[in-house]
């Protein structure tokens, strides 16, 4: 149960004169003093207990504050930075900025942050991060740049956890968003890439996160009025690598979703979040408090004279903006319960009767009916019952538990908190143990089918067909065009009838439906033409046998046969497909098969897909022959001779035997993988990959 108290106004002047209403609210080493920065050129102290003013100061006219003041726990001293660049240092008896210690830095800042146990932290609007003792000692400093051209950073937060800082900060750019943690006890900086979940399709306008000890809650309020939810790893797998979460709905329409501003989010425990703005189109501003764990609205408050979309948190007091005045609301947060939830939380007690209290002492336990002669008994007892509680299942068994029984939203969760622990030699296993229960039950329950779990699982690179044998053909009943993407990057061991079946799927899509899926470009981001992004208004005509029983004679066909060749690139220099199924069309090519099991399935395909597939063959081969290296440009094209491509593959997954939880299986590790075609026990011969599938397709279109 949560209650909002009565508010009291704080400042006795007129707040918010900057554009951006306040800069900030933030705690100074006294529990119950806080330094307001005003959106122009003041810094007040205040007292809230006495609500009045302790100091004030402020910059010289001309000069406008940009980055809030923080206090340093280590020294007591303030911080400010005005005109981006130029920082300033002062304490309680210092009466005038423009006289306290100044230092111009080479850089511009976003922000400062300080908390307790730490020195305060500065970073910069280009990503950059330095702490402040560092810094003073050599202001000028070269800063480095970290985040891409045209990336603005929207939001962050420091933590300590594990005695250690932690800072996240949010960066935005062309409406994709993407967070940062930097890890200050590694110095290891990882970048994630946050995904819109299937139903989110609005601008992100507030943030808030909260941490425990593996993961950070990252959770966002968008302008359809609904919050959504992240969870990021503190230790990621592989800090180097771009990886990437999905937003998930946390809870739907807390507030209008036509408010363009006014809105705010604030984490207040593990339980409950306070939003700002009004619940419906028509309604007033207000403060509310949500439970998430059982997604209640439990309390709210009307802000009629409006706020400015800022919302701050100290203790048990909230923190904004009411019409031009700096208004502090108390507010109680009890511990979640179903009860509470509901409202029906009773708080009276019969009188005469003794609160027992959650932690017994058994040195003094007397009092409450344990008498001394039974306490070394209870001792035993309390002993015992802690031994059993320590006892607790592994990770996987308790992830295998919940995906038998719990949403999907659910499993993601836990997942990610799995996949954040430490791996075990037995890692790779455990994940298609995982998939197995996924895959088992989405069989006993069709309406069932986790997605955004089952690609974090093939993320982890570890799996192979073998590991997984049902999951290509869940996303092949699907026609999951992005899984099967994935799974034909990353499995070494796909049966040549499912690369087929892939490549059916791959042909026959409409254009459309694979506009609307996300699909990695990476293999033709550099040779696909600009112009292919629109869709292709005219198809290839189809020819029967290379006869058009609609000519009156011969004379094109022999026009076509003398035709020079410079003439026929010239007119084959477009990209017969679009580029995402140009993506997908690579990442067959790019697959290992076997010549002899890959031609049966093959005549499975409808020979105008063949064609098409034919033509696409054609086009790269014109691509690959204007360049003197016969190579195209990007990241993992499609090559001429892509047999050279598989042997560095192999090469690197031996390199990668010494980290077997990371790299994928090897050949000899995946019991029955040679045979797994034929489902008989021979050998298959040497599996190769890549261009020479032109020839099997024109067999196999002749045969047609």
């Amino acid at each position: 149960m949560a209650a909002l108290e009565e508010g009291f106004t704080l400042s006795a002047v007129p707040l918010g004169a900057g554009p951006h209403g306040l800069l900030g609210v933030e705690q100074s080493d006294r529990p119950d003093q806080f330094l307001v920065t005003d959106g122009g050129r003041t810094v007040i102290l205040y007292k809230v207990s006495d609500q009045k003013p302790l100091g004030s100061w402020s910059v010289k006219q001309g000069q406008v504050i940009t980055c809030p003041a923080v206090c340093n726990f280590q020294t007591g001293e303030y911080i400010v930075v005005h005109d981006n660049k130029v920082l300033r240092i002062w304490s309680n008896e210092d009466v005038n900025l423009d006289k306290v210690f100044k230092a111009t830095l080479s850089a511009e800042v976003y922000r400062i942050h300080s908390i307790q146990g730490t020195e305060p932290l500065v970073l910069f609007k280009e990503g950059a991060v330095r702490g402040l003792e560092a810094l003073l000692a050599e202001p000028q400093q070269k800063i480095e740049t970290v985040i891409s051209d045209e990336e603005v950073i929207k939001w962050t937060k420091f933590f300590m956890v594990f005695r250690h800082p932690v800072l996240i900060f949010i960066t935005e750019k062309h409406g994709n968003y993407f967070a940062y943690v930097q890890m200050f006890n590694s110095c290891t900086l990882s970048k994630y890439t946050l995904l819109p979940g299937h139903e989110e399709k609005s601008v992100i306008q507030s943030f808030t996160a909260s941490v425990d000890r593996k993961v950070i809650s990252l959770m966002s309020l968008s302008s359809d009025g609904c919050i959504y939810k992240s969870l990021i790893p503190i230790h990621p797998n592989d800090p180097e690598k771009n990886q990437r979460v999905v937003r998930s709905l946390l809870l739907k329409t807390v507030v209008s979703g036509n408010v363009r501003n006014g809105v705010a989010l604030t984490v207040l425990d593990q339980d409950h979040i306070a939003v700002l703005g009004p619940p419906l189109p028509a309604s007033k501003e207000c403060v509310s408090i949500w439970n998430t764990k059982f997604q209640t609205l439990q309390t709210s408050k009307e802000l009629p004279q409006g706020t400015s979309g800022q919302l701050w948190y100290y203790g048990e007091n909230l923190f904004m903006l009411h019409g031009k005045f700096l208004t502090v609301i108390p507010y109680k947060c009890e511990v979640s319960s179903l009860a509470g939830a509901l409202g029906k939380l009773k708080h009276s007690q019969d009188p005469g009767t003794q609160t027992v209290p959650h932690f017994v002492n058994w040195e003094t336990s007397q009092g409450y009916g344990f008498g001394s002669q039974n306490s070394e008994q209870s001792k035993r007892i309390l002993r015992r019952r802690k031994i059993e509680v320590s006892v607790q299942p592994p990770p996987s068994k308790q992830l295998l538990s919940t995906i038998k029984k719990d949403s999907e939203k659910r499993i993601v969760e836990e997942l990610c908190k799995f996949l954040a622990s430490k791996q075990t030699p037995d890692f790779h296993t455990i994940i298609g143990d995982i998939v197995l229960e996924l895959l088992g039950r989405h069989k006993v329950e069709p309406s069932f089918y986790p997605r955004n779990a089952l690609m974090q699982l093939i993320r982890t690179h570890v799996l192979s067909y073998s590991l997984c044998p049902g999951l290509m053909e869940v996303a092949l009943e699907k026609t999951d065009v992005q899984m099967l993407q994935l799974c034909l990057q990353q499995f070494p061991d796909i049966p040549e009838s499912i690369t087929c079946a892939c490549l059916k799927i791959f042909l026959s899509i409409s254009d459309d439906s694979l506009q609307e899926a996300e699909i990695n470009m990476e293999s033709v981001s550099d040779y696909i033409d600009s112009v292919q992004e629109e869709k292709m208004e005219e198809q290839t005509e189809i020819l029967h046998n290379g006869f058009n029983p609609e000519e009156e004679n011969c004379d094109n066909c022999d026009r076509e046969l003398n035709k020079k060749p410079q003439d026929t690139a010239e007119e084959t220099t477009s990209c017969p497909v679009i580029p995402k199924r140009a993506a997908l069309l690579n990442a067959i090519l790019h697959s290992a098969y076997s010549e002899m099991f890959l031609l049966p399935h093959l005549k499975d395909i409808p020979a105008q897909h063949v064609t098409l597939f034919l033509q696409y063959l054609y086009f790269l081969y014109l691509k690959c022959s204007e360049n003197a290296t016969m190579t195209l440009p990007g990241l993992h094209p499609p090559t001429l001779n892509q047999r050279e491509r598989e042997r560095e593959r192999q090469r690197h997954r031996q390199r990668e035997k010494q980290t077997p939880c990371t790299g994928s299986p090897t050949w000899d590790s995946i019991p029955g993988l040679q045979d797994h075609a034929l489902g008989q026990r021979q050998a298959k011969p040497l599996r190769h990959s890549g261009i020479p599938l032109f020839y099997f397709l024109n067999k196999t279109l002749k045969k047609k």
